[in-house]
């Protein structure tokens, strides 16, 4: 049983994507991250489009 144990820690089989799935993942929260950001960003950038798309509207009486 110790043998299987000590068999297990020293094993380094698969490291290699485990390194990448946690890269991988960093990736994703970071590009996670800059488009949610983008989004709001976005989002502000239309609503002041459409308030001064009504401004004009109301203004010119229709």
């Amino acid at each position: 049983m110790f043998n299987t144990f000590i068999a297990f820690i020293v094993n380094e089989r698969g490291a290699t994507a485990v390194e990448y799935g946690l890269i991988a993942t960093l990736v994703c929260v970071a590009l996670l991250g800059g488009a949610s950001s983008a989004g709001v960003s976005l989002s502000s950038l239309w609503n002041n489009n459409a308030e001064i798309a009504n401004q004009a509207l109301v203004s010119s009486g229709e």
